[in-house]
């Protein structure tokens, strides 16, 4: 066990688990009158075609897990293993990323109460540091200028409960394969205007692949006063959380041994803090303020060890005993350049000819504080009512990051071991860091329901950014810059309901993303940097525009007891100057760069049925995600790249770590043995090809596609206490969820010695048993 196991154990004998799943029952007498709380900016615009989950769907297969539900319940949801850590999977919707990694180009806006969950320095989605017993629902959003930047795909908008939505104590614990340990524990209750909720969640793991250990706790707290008229909220959310991700492997080592990793550590520690005030008021019955205020710290811990291209000097005999760097030249060439230490001097070959590798560490620490204000007004327009909401939004962040190569001897097991020395080179392709940013995000915001006629409406948006970010080297003048962005962007929905069963709709939405201090400061391809430490020159990078296209149809239907609904989409959004983070000549490193124009497209259906306690959905996605215009990117460990390590990328070549087609279903069944409540389900997943990243040419083999099932089951063995059961990957199947490339050749792999393929892929994980118990009263 590891760290924190006593507050699980204290956490188990207090709360001796699962809940029964039922709906919240006020006790007779509670004041249940409504707590107002923002949840993004507009409020519940473009609602009718989000996707929900609400507190059930989260919490049905035993311990509440959002990630789960979001894959099991949504077509178009992919979760990839790019880190191969549980809590910490790269989220894929429409073709657009919310990421935990700073690497990747998020664009899904997430708000957590109204405030943006965005992390500076990144603009990651940490899911981690939010305790899924806390959240009420969550829904994804149609792009929409109104919620901001980042929304090129959508916003995921969290909502949390409190005292009046979720009363009583719930709590699960749980056990299961690979030392996994869960524990969950809620309670809430309101008198008169008062409320109060809190909720905390311990998460342990020792991962089923090697030296892959993990665990999380993080709570959150509610205490709010509603009147009539007005009223209160404050919440907090903390988190600590240490997560190890040791990432893809070569594909010859997973068929030799699945749970090997090909070099370690890779690992994230977070400590983080959120405090808010949501307050609100009815000015008159038609005309409402609400806000949302927020300051938040995050400090943040990255080691990564890798292999690196460091070996005895070999072009000049009078640099024997001295390490080199090596890397491929414009011609195609090997390069050498002499290693140097922070101190100036080179480094010798203190391993006499043995394998090195390199530990880079990072430290991340980010104070940020906003807030969203908005009024809400809602007047008779004939037989309907117009929605207008109109506010204003601001977020600031000031972020100290540094970073460090220390040269380590990669061992027997590709673990590397650190030796005290570490790297400066003067050109930059290594060297430390010291930086400190300041960022600054303003946004005015409108959104208006219209009716137009009584079966039509109007959903107008319209929002302009501002974003200023400032970059200050400590170290010298390298990282010094001041980038401005600035950007006005329309958005218009109609809504026609056909019939009382059947809406179709027809819009347009405009969003932006601006270039994150790490891509402004990791754009130079004459000095890449790597994941773990990227930050070394400053040219500039365009912002990101997504222009977006959707029709859509909506609909539900009631016969023979069953109750039905359904929705489709088709959608196609053109990126302008996306923005990618492609391979440098050096090992494990890179740069950011804007690659032209970029489309997703596709369609979206899904269908509910419910008749008494059977529960059945269906959904499938499709999507076409392609380049626009040529390109040339570098990739050199791409067999396939030409001797300056570069690949030629078409018009029309798939996008990468993006499945075409996926599928989901789901089928439920809740019924009682005598007075006993019983439940059992299941849920297939499906996911076809996806390009690896580095093969933006579509030139190597892809990623298999893969179909897996899981199974669970509850029963309540008395009033208020059950037992729940849960298998993942039923039939044990063997499959992956991310690829890209290694260059295997250079680490020697005992498991599979004649290894060669450059493939690396993110293997998901084999069949998981999981049992607990519940409590609720």
């Amino acid at each position: 066990m590891r760290r924190r196991k006593g507050l699980l154990l204290a956490g188990a004998a207090l709360a001796a688990p699962v809940a029964v799943q039922a709906e919240n029952a006020a006790a007779p007498g509670d004041d249940l009158r409504e707590a107002i709380i923002v949840t993004a900016p507009g409020g519940d615009i473009d609602l009718d075609d989000a996707l929900t989950l609400e507190k059930r769907d989260i919490s049905i297969a035993g311990a509440p897990d959002l990630l789960a539900a979001l894959t099991r319940n949504f077509a178009g949801v992919t979760l990839q293993d790019a880190q191969n850590n549980p809590w910490q999977p790269n989220l894929v919707y429409r073709g657009y990323v919310a990421s935990p990694l700073a690497g990747q180009a998020q664009g899904i806006a997430a708000y957590v109460d109204g405030a943006r969950f965005n992390q500076p320095f990144g603009d990651t989605v940490n899911f981690e540091l939010i305790p899924d017993a806390a959240i009420r629902s969550a829904t994804l959003r149609d792009a929409s200028p109104v919620y901001g930047l980042n929304t090129l795909g959508g916003a995921l908008v969290i909502e949390t409960a409190t005292g009046r939505t979720e009363q009583g104590v719930e709590a699960t614990t749980a056990i299961g394969s690979y030392g996994e340990r869960d524990l969950a524990l809620s309670a809430g209750g309101a008198s008169g205007g008062l409320s109060w909720f809190g909720a905390v969640q311990y998460r342990e793991e020792e991962g089923w692949r090697d030296f892959s250990p993990s665990d999380l706790v993080n709570g959150f707290g509610d205490l709010g006063y509603d009147g009539e008229r007005g009223g209160v909220h404050v919440k907090f959310i903390g988190a600590d959380t240490d997560l190890t991700g040791n990432g893809v492997a070569p594909v010859e080592l997973l068929a030799a041994r699945r749970q090997s990793v090909f070099t370690w550590p890779d690992n994230q520690r977070n400590k983080y803090g959120r405090i808010s005030l949501h307050p609100w008021l009815a000015i008159t019955d038609g005309v409402r303020f609400e806000a949302t205020l927020y300051r938040q710290r995050r400090k943040a811990a990255l080691l990564n060890g890798d292999a690196a291209d460091i070996e005895e000097c070999e072009d000049d005999p009078a640099l024997e005993d001295l390490l080199c760097l090596e890397s491929v030249g414009d011609d195609g060439d090997e390069e050498q350049a002499l290693l140097i230490a922070a101190n100036g001097d080179p480094l010798g070959d203190v391993l006499d000819g043995g394998d090195y590798g390199v530990f880079n560490r990072g430290t991340i620490r980010s104070r940020s504080e906003g807030f969203l204000a908005q009024m809400i007004t809602e007047q008779d327009m004939g037989s309907r009512r117009n929605r207008l909401a109109f506010g204003v939004s601001y977020d600031s962040s000031e972020n100290d990051f540094a970073a460090s190569t220390e040269l380590g001897a990669l061992t027997e097991d590709r673990s590397v071991e650190g030796l005290g020395f570490f790297i400066d080179q003067p050109d930059n392709a290594i060297a430390p860091v010291a930086l400190k940013t300041r960022s600054r995000f303003w946004g005015v915001f409108a959104s208006d329901t219209l009716p137009l006629t009584d079966t039509l409406t109007a959903e107008i948006g319209l929002r302009w950014n501002h974003a200023r970010i400032v970059l200050e080297d400590q170290i010298g003048t390298a990282l010094n810059g001041d980038h401005s962005f600035s950007r006005l962007n329309p958005g218009v929905e109609f809504d026609w309901a056909v019939t009382p069963e059947v809406s179709l709709r027809a819009g347009y939405a405009e969003s932006n993303r601006v270039p994150t201090e790490a891509e402004l400061s990791c754009a130079d391809e004459n000095a890449p940097c790597s994941l773990a430490n990227f930050f070394v020159a400053d040219p500039p990078l365009e912002q990101v525009v997504a222009k977006t296209f959707e029709l859509g149809a909506s609909g539900r239907h009631r016969s023979g007891g069953w109750a039905f609904d359904w929705l489709a989409s088709a959608y196609r959004a053109t990126n302008v100057n996306d923005i990618q983070f492609v391979a440098s000549s050096i090992r494990g490193r890179g740069f950011f760069e804007n690659i032209g124009r970029t489309r997703r497209q596709g369609f979206e259906a899904s269908v509910s049925a419910q008749r008494g306690g059977f529960r059945l959905g269906a959904s499938y996605a499709f999507i076409d995600a392609t380049f626009r215009l040529p390109a040339t990117l570098s990739s050199p460990a791409n067999p396939e790249a030409n001797d300056e390590g570069e690949i030629d990328v078409a018009a029309g070549d798939r996008l990468t770590g993006i499945p075409r087609h996926s599928a989901a279903l789901t089928a439920d069944y809740e019924g009682r043995i005598g007075a006993r409540v019983f439940a059992i389900g299941g849920d297939m997943i499906a996911r076809s090809s996806q390009r690896l990243v580095g093969d933006e040419a579509n030139q190597n083999p892809a990623v298999p596609g893969y179909v897996i099932f899981n199974l669970r089951g509850r029963v309540e063995v008395v009033e208020g206490v059950s037992l729940f059961g849960e298998v993942r990957n039923a039939f044990n199947r063997e499959f992956a969820t991310f690829g890209t490339f290694s260059e295997v050749d250079e680490v020697e792999l005992e498991e599979a010695p004649n290894a060669s393929d450059p493939r690396a892929f993110g293997p998901g994980a084999p069949r998981r048993f999981t049992v607990g118990i519940g409590l609720r009263f």
